[in-house]
């Protein structure tokens, strides 16, 4: 008889977030498998894409953070973030598995109270965890160093499994919008305008040249976005930095289709899905050389070794001359990278994980 697995997918409440975009790859990635347990999802069913497996859905409310749900049936528990507000408790014979994406509540100057209440939280979820999954060897690497900091069972297996992308099937992305950029040469960035993405050292790239910038974001307000937008004011950028708030997948890969580059500056980062789905599309990519990006980029990406004006620019030229020089080698090379981090890997190797705690 099949044992019963629930994973929670809470996350999917935030569609466009990078986390929902991960459970979707793992759903679909065990969907498309000869599914060796009967899988149950835990999230909204509104934004829980349908299988063909007969996966059953148990419907999030917001009320099951103090009402909580019967697990008594599973024999484990998939916990897809360490910040998760459910399944703190565990029967002893269940067995329990949290996806550990980073943590930066120690490295982001959060204030003391930020990072107890954040401890706090990880704490009752990898408490009694038989795996803790980390999306990255940086990840792995970081939780052990600050191990210390957390009460853990003593035979607790932590492993790295990267996070997995679904590509689009089409190479070719056309929009009916009219984007008074799209024949310009712009440089790309997806993510939250958010100080550790660091979005700002990016105007250096577009300062005393033709090249724009486009930055794909929430339109959550904050602090930093502000900061941004004042200091483009300052700078007297405002016509070359285009602000896309909110965009659908089907136009976000129409512009990494249409790029000039895909850079991320980020100065702390899990794993870091965006400049996968650049290298995908066979885009030159430039990180910072911190946390996980080099393992995402390896010796294809461009690296900035610091966030000066003039430094950013050389990395940034020399780049793009060797990459336009052997272009479609390039390109190849990119999209081969690419795929290492799909869905269907991610959800072999969890599914691996599963059998391996449950035999």
């Amino acid at each position: 008889m099949k044992k019963n697995i629930l994973i929670d997918v809470e996350r999917l409440k935030y569609p466009r977030s990078g986390i929902a975009n991960v459970c979707i790859s793992l759903i679909r990635g065990l969907d498309e498998k000869l599914c060796h347990f009967n899988y149950t999802l835990y999230g909204p069913e509104k934004n829980i894409p349908a299988t063909q497996s007969d996966f059953k859905i148990i419907n999030w409310k917001f009320w099951q953070k103090k009402i909580k749900i019967n697990i008594s049936s599973f024999s484990l528990i998939h916990v897809t973030h360490q910040l998760s507000d459910y399944f703190h408790s565990k029967k002893s014979n269940q067995k329990k598995v949290v996806t550990l994406h980073d943590l930066n509540f120690l490295h982001d100057k959060s204030s003391a109270r930020k990072i107890e209440k954040s401890k706090k939280l990880v704490q009752k979820n990898i408490g009694n965890a038989d795996a803790i999954v980390c999306i990255s060897e940086f990840v792995k690497n970081d939780f052990l160093k600050n191990k210390h900091l957390f009460i853990l069972k003593n035979d607790v297996k932590v492993d790295v499994i990267y996070n997995g992308l679904i590509f689009p099937e089409n190479e070719v992305f056309s929009s009916d919008k009219k984007y008074e950029f799209i024949d310009h040469k712009f440089i790309l960035n997806i993510g939250v305008l958010f100080p550790k993405k660091n979005q700002e050292v990016l105007l250096n790239l577009i300062t005393g040249n033709e090249r724009e910038l486009v930055l794909i974001t929430s339109s959550a307000k904050s602090e930093y976005k502000e900061i941004f937008l004042e200091k483009v004011k300052k700078l007297g950028l405002e016509k070359k930095v285009h602000i896309l708030e909110n965009v659908e997948n089907h136009e976000k890969y129409f512009l990494l289709q249409h790029c000039e580059s895909y850079c991320h500056p980020s100065l702390a980062e899990g794993f870091g899905i965006p400049p996968v789905e650049a290298m995908y599309f066979g885009k030159p990519i430039f990180l910072s050389n911190l946390t996980s990006l080099p393992e995402i980029g390896g010796d294809l990406a461009f690296y900035f070794k610091d966030f000066l004006g003039d430094s950013m620019r050389k990395t940034y030229d020399d780049g793009i001359e060797k990459f336009n020089v052997d272009k479609e080698n390039y390109t190849v090379k990119l999209k081969e990278r690419a795929s290492k981090f799909s869905y269907k890997q991610m959800a072999d190797s969890y599914e691996e994980l599963y059998k391996i705690l449950l035999d």
